[in-house]
């Protein structure tokens, strides 16, 4: 059943962490982005991109734990949720010491999958190796210590959370020991963004046992370019043999967003996000993702505002979702409106597509 968005308490304040925050880009600098969109990928670039990178090692394992997960979901008849977050990695090395990173923490997709969690769904999370996580995101990456949560009992014998925490700390490990106690939550981890490529085509194959039920939130940060595996030296770029200048020669990554409707989960409901910086361009470039990727719905954000407002861009037209100044005062997370908007829009296709007879 959703739930009204609750009001969280703030984080304590850290006695010695700074308050000065330097993750956060300068959104008055921020670059213009209204060239031409690649065009959507097609099998021939699927297949050269699978065939001349290699898989991660890892891969086969992966494979066993998201069959199992899904067959235990599926004979419970349970909807499950993909969930990406958090960014992809270029190397510039085999041996990394140097990498292009895509800006996200990860606060969409960590909360967003709780919420996923709530309203009854099961959730694979494929995410950011090291980047936010569903429940323990509370309490990380807040420009907080975690220490700060706790204190010496009376008598200085042990740990104890401090009183004021109590109550928010227990609600949220309820939730956490609900889902990893009913098999409710796969962790897949990438770094990047060849991992999370060959990932996301294999869970997505692996999820087509799923039908109906299963529901792409793609969250994730996706590099727009990448180094071929071809032209990635082998140990760390000496800047003495290089000279005053290093000039890296990028690739576009092939927009596999269009193979998710196409090949790799053809009955599946599919969610992708849009970040713009420029407002004017916001709806046309969502609009535009629609159209080229042929998904059910495209979120449109800024970057300057994504945690108070976004859009909903559907065939049908558009809707905005933005946080009262209440809600903001209160911490409530948009997230917790977001998701349940999307199960509705999840239900609604489940009914047509049965209607339709397909």
């Amino acid at each position: 059943m959703s739930q009204k968005p609750v009001p969280r308490p703030s984080p304590p304040s850290s006695p010695v962490l700074s308050k000065v925050h330097t993750s956060a880009p300068d959104t008055k600098a921020a670059i213009d982005r209204s060239i031409p969109e690649f065009p959507a990928a097609t099998p021939i670039d699927e297949d050269n991109y699978f065939r001349l990178h290699k898989s991660p090692p890892y891969l086969s394992q992966i494979s066993s734990d998201v069959a199992d997960f899904l067959n235990f979901h599926n004979k419970r008849h349970r909807k499950v949720a993909l969930v990406t977050s958090g960014g992809t990695t270029v190397p510039l090395e085999n041996n990394t010491v140097r990498f292009i990173d895509n800006f996200s923490a990860g606060t969409r997709g960590a909360s967003s999958a709780e919420y996923f969690l709530e309203n009854g769904y099961a959730v694979i999370f494929l995410h950011r190796e090291f980047s936010l996580l569903p429940y323990s995101r509370h309490y990380s990456h807040t420009g907080n210590s975690f220490l700060d949560y706790l204190k010496l009992s009376d008598d200085g014998s042990k740990v104890e959370i401090d009183d004021k925490y109590q109550k928010e700390m227990f609600q949220v490990y309820k939730k956490y020991n609900k889902a990893t106690k009913n098999n409710l939550l796969l962790m897949v981890p990438f770094t990047t963004v060849h991992q999370y490529l060959f990932t996301l085509k294999l869970v997505a194959q692996e999820m087509s046992v799923m039908g109906y039920d299963a529901l792409f939130y793609l969250a994730a940060a996706v590099s727009d370019f990448f180094l071929p595996s071809s032209r990635i030296p082998q140990h760390k770029i000496q800047s003495k043999e290089i000279g005053s200048k290093l000039v890296v020669d990028l690739e576009p990554v092939p927009k596999f967003l269009r193979r998710l409707v196409d090949s790799w989960a053809p009955i599946a409901m599919i969610v992708s996000f849009k970040l713009e910086t420029d407002n004017t361009i916001l709806i046309s470039k969502a609009r535009g993702a629609l159209k080229r990727y042929n998904h059910q719905l495209v979120i449109g954000n800024l970057l300057q505002t994504r945690k108070k407002k976004v859009v909903f861009v559907t065939p049908a037209g558009e809707r905005w979702i933005e946080l009262t100044p209440d809600q903001i005062k209160d911490n409530v997370d948009i997230e917790s409106i977001i998701v349940p908007e999307i199960i509705k829009l999840h239900s609604q296709w489940i009914s047509s597509r049965q209607r339709m007879g397909l």
